[in-house]
């Protein structure tokens, strides 16, 4: 099987690739068109700031081959906000796949960004398979997902947010799947055996 990982200046890519290691998982880290499309899985990691991110795609055109794919795809954590329409990070227009907005946390209660570990709930999509509800995730962001059609995880923080997502062949996660222990293991066994 094929695994590979989308390489552009955006990616948490060592983290991702020690994490695919230690469940058995070998991939490859590439920006080649070629090997992209002809992958079994793909893998669209991410830190750092959207608009920079898109600009990165674009520039190799990653971003027209990132639509087109047809097998699965998990975007995580800026990898899954672009997957979505637009993002108010800096005004970004992201991929469009998923219809929905991603908005930044505003409280006077709450630190944002949001990190360190938080639970998620509600929980479907073989995604999820055999996670249990409420299950810890680690988390670094400033920006999340409004609630949607398309949720697969919810977590709270000021308010309840889409956690996790699934369209298609697409999932994304918000939270740091190769740094959540064996929660995130067990997430990333399940997107390689989708």
């Amino acid at each position: 099987m094929k695994i590979v990982i989308i390489k552009y200046n955006a990616g948490n890519i060592q983290s991702v690739l020690y994490a695919l290691e230690r469940i058995g998982v070998g991939a490859i880290v590439t920006d080649n068109h070629e090997e992209i499309i002809t992958a079994d899985k793909v893998i669209f990691p991410g830190v750092g700031e959207a608009n920079s991110a898109m600009n990165s795609l674009k520039e190799n055109n990653l971003d027209q081959i990132i639509k087109s794919l047809k097998q699965p795809v998990l975007g995580i954590c800026v990898g899954m906000q672009l997957l979505c329409k637009y993002s108010e990070e800096n005004n970004t227009e992201c991929l469009g796949i998923f219809e929905e907005p991603v908005k930044k946390f505003i409280s006077l209660e709450y630190k944002v960004p949001q990190i360190g570990w938080n639970n998620i709930y509600d929980l479907h999509s073989p995604l999820m398979k055999s996670i249990p509800e409420n299950s810890y995730c680690y988390f670094v962001h400033s920006y999340y997902v409004p609630m949607n059609t398309f949720a697969i995880a919810t977590t709270d923080y000021i308010q309840p947010y889409a956690s996790a997502i699934h369209k298609n062949n697409f999932y994304g996660v918000q939270f740091h799947a190769e740094k959540s222990a064996q929660v995130g293991e067990q997430i990333l066994r399940n997107f390689i055996e989708l």
